[in-house]
């Protein structure tokens, strides 16, 4: 039988109140809480994602051109944020080594989902590329994208992001 997911990408300590924290991150994190929450009550499939660096982050490509070191696994950093430890049990985590994770969309694209919506961090970086990533891998299955539990790096370059994926036909809620 179908069923919805919901992915919820990079709630990570170090996009919330570390190193690449915002308040605008923070102002989001009790919508999230109660999506994840309401979701796994209603018996939907939940995924988190983990962006994950190595101690060589800054001689990535990435790390040349965001030179903020974070997300290094295993560090406080990049743990899920405290205020979601509780639903990660259960449910599977994917850790993605870049924006968008080709396995994110495999794992979905194995699974009988009927739509798939996607919360967290950050609106303009992650949440769109896999939300790109999975449009493409899933053309078929409605994505969306919940404007309320997501934060960019700025709020202009959320909204931007926002219009973006409305564009390539992802719904914003």
């Amino acid at each position: 039988m179908k069923k919805p997911l919901l992915v919820v990408v990079d709630m990570q300590n170090d996009f919330v109140t570390g190193v690449l924290g915002t308040p605008e991150a923070q102002a989001i994190l009790p919508k999230v809480v109660e999506k994840v929450k309401s979701a796994l009550a209603d018996g939907m499939d939940v995924i988190f994602t983990q962006d994950t660096h190595g101690e060589d982050y800054l001689s990535t490509q990435e790390g040349r051109r965001l030179p903020v070191v974070h997300c290094v696994k295993d560090t406080k950093g990049w743990e899920i944020v405290p205020e979601l430890h509780e639903f990660t049990d259960g449910c599977l985590t994917v850790e993605k080594p870049s924006f968008g994770s080709m396995q994110l969309a495999h794992i979905v694209g194995k699974g009988d989902y009927d739509s798939i919506q996607l919360i967290g961090l950050c609106t303009d970086i992650c949440v769109i590329s896999n939300a790109m990533v999975l449009k493409a891998a899933l053309p078929e299955v409605p994505i969306s994208v919940d404007a309320s539990c997501c934060a960019g790096v700025s709020p202009a370059s959320h909204d931007d992001a926002l219009a973006a994926m409305e564009m390539c036909q992802i719904d914003i809620v």
